[in-house]
């Protein structure tokens, strides 16, 4: 990635984040954003970081995709006029491939942030996350949506 186009985002994140997009405030984020560079520069050059970069950019992107249509899911379930019908609720035992403390944190973070499902327990041996659904058709295919979205992608984060 070019240097001076790094630094020109940079500076725009600061005037977005400040709220302030006049031009000496650009100037001060391009600053700011010039000295992180130079700061982070072998960093930010590594093949190693970009991946990674990459694939917490990947993992985010799932995380907002799962995140909204969740959400429209259990607001569907709330408005119906019979919610006892709509809501099946349950709690599935999902055997972890993931074997860190932090990734098996991510993971259950990520499950009890998204609408309708919350992360109970885990195991003592860490090979197993408790996770209750506000509405579960399949048991398999939710273990399967799981391990192929969410652990999947934080276990690449990791790698």
């Amino acid at each position: 990635m070019n240097t001076a186009f790094l630094v020109v985002i940079l500076a725009l994140i600061w005037a977005g984040i400040s709220g302030n997009f006049t031009g000496l405030n650009l100037v001060f984020g391009g600053l700011i954003g010039g000295v992180a560079v130079l700061v982070l520069r072998e960093a930010l050059a590594s093949p190693r970081t970009l991946r990674r970069v990459r694939r917490v950019v990947s993992l985010t992107l799932l995380f907002v995709y799962e995140l909204m249509v969740s959400a429209v899911r259990v607001a569907i379930v709330v408005v119906r006029p019979d919610i006892s019908k709509a809501v099946r609720p349950a709690i599935i035992a999902f055997p972890l491939t993931v074997k860190s403390d932090a990734e098996i944190t991510l993971l259950a973070n990520m499950i009890t942030l998204t609408p309708g499902t919350l992360s109970v327990d885990v195991s003592a041996d860490k090979s197993v996350l408790y996770v209750h659904a506000l509405h579960m058709d399949d048991r398999k295919a939710m273990i399967a949506d799981i391990a192929s979205g969410f652990e999947k992608k934080v276990s690449e984060v990791f790698e």
